[in-house]
């Protein structure tokens, strides 16, 4: 198996079980916060996290959850942040580096329930329906002459998470191209984000690109930074997780700086992501410690996954055997795809972007 197979294989593992591991609880920790999380990962005797999360009867009811806990889980359930990163596979599969904004635009419609979209991306879904009518009635979707699609990002939640969560395989297939990497994924951020909401995905993206060349996670940190704004807030979220990595009390910190801030945003999550990675020994301890630390945790034990994962070490079968190699998505036409597809199809990608580059 080649050097990018590996990398791509545990990338697609680790995001794939880091998501499943915090989507156990994400209701809960958005919800009700981080004291509510904790205290549920006590009576569960959950603590530290490195294992899947059990659900505790009449506590986790919710089908749609209960399926990603310890004991329930026979594939990787069906979430906004896995459906982000097949609808990036198949977007660069049609388009290659010609991406552009406006055929995201189209695949949401044709690929993306509106249901199965959130605040931001949900803002920008409801204006591309309410602006152009003319999108219906047609196997081809048009963007009507005269409909500017920034209009879709001009939402009250263009600098939160949704675009973020997006980024991951842009990187993947992008080794050591890390301008690259962050250039798709503000390609497909633009629809429904600007700002922070842009640099957070450019962020996850280039750092994604820069791990295979890299010497250590911190020097990819530092070759991803050079790919946003210097004075941005995605950057001083990134210097506020790297301050407090190794701390036990970091979550706590990053979490009480940015007090009063939706816990969904970009940035206090984007914060701990990078204190996860940078403080773990492990991959059991990069997304546990950053799913026990709240806020959006399918969304930041995804994106730790997959960066932990592209630095190309197996991820732990005790991780992958409980999903049996099944990704379940919401997307039109691929309700079920096999982790094996997945990963041939990326690499076929990545190739494909390093010809297309020579």
């Amino acid at each position: 198996m080649s050097e990018l197979r590996d990398r791509i294989a545990a990338a697609w593992e680790g995001r794939v079980s880091g998501c499943q591991l915090g989507k156990a609880v994400e209701i809960l920790s958005a919800t009700q916060g981080a004291e509510a999380l904790h205290a549920y990962l006590e009576q569960a005797d959950a603590l530290p996290v490195r294992d899947y999360i059990p659900a505790l009867e009449g506590t986790i009811p919710e089908r749609f959850v209960r399926g990603s806990c310890r004991g329930h889980i026979t594939r990787s359930e069906p979430d906004d942040d896995i459906n982000y990163t097949v609808l990036a596979l198949l977007l660069l599969e049609r388009h290659g580096l010609g991406l552009t904004t406006e055929h995201v635009a189209r695949a949401w419609l044709q690929l993306l329930p509106a249901a199965a979209v959130f605040t931001a991306e949900r803002a920008a879904y409801v204006t591309l329906l309410n602006r152009a009518p003319e999108f219906f009635g047609s196997d081809i979707v048009d963007i009507p002459a005269g409909f500017d699609l920034a209009e879709c990002a001009d939402n009250p939640c263009n600098d939160w998470i949704g675009a973020q969560i997006r980024a991951d395989l842009y990187g993947w297939v992008c080794p050591g191209r890390p301008a690259l990497a962050a250039d798709l994924a503000s390609r497909d951020a633009a629809l429904s984000h600007r700002g922070d909401g842009i640099h957070g995905a450019a962020f996850v993206a280039a750092m994604g690109a820069a791990i295979p060349d890299a010497p250590s996670l911190e020097a990819a940190l530092d070759v991803a930074l050079a790919e946003i704004p210097a004075d941005s807030g995605a950057v001083q979220a990134v210097a506020l997780g790297r301050k407090h990595a190794g701390s036990a009390e970091g979550a706590a910190a990053i979490r009480a700086h940015y007090e009063g801030m939706s816990p969904v945003h970009t940035l206090n999550n984007l914060a701990l992501v990078v204190w996860a990675l940078l403080g773990a020994d492990d991959y059991a301890s990069a997304v546990g410690e950053v799913v026990a630390a709240g806020l959006d945790t399918d969304c930041n034990g995804a994106t730790v996954g997959g960066l932990w994962g592209i630095r190309g070490e197996a991820i732990p079968s005790a991780w992958t055997d409980p999903w049996q190699g099944c990704v379940a998505t919401s997307l039109a036409g691929h309700g079920e795809i096999g982790l094996d597809e997945l990963v041939d199809r990326t690499v076929a990608v990545a190739e494909r972007v390093a010809r297309d580059v020579a």
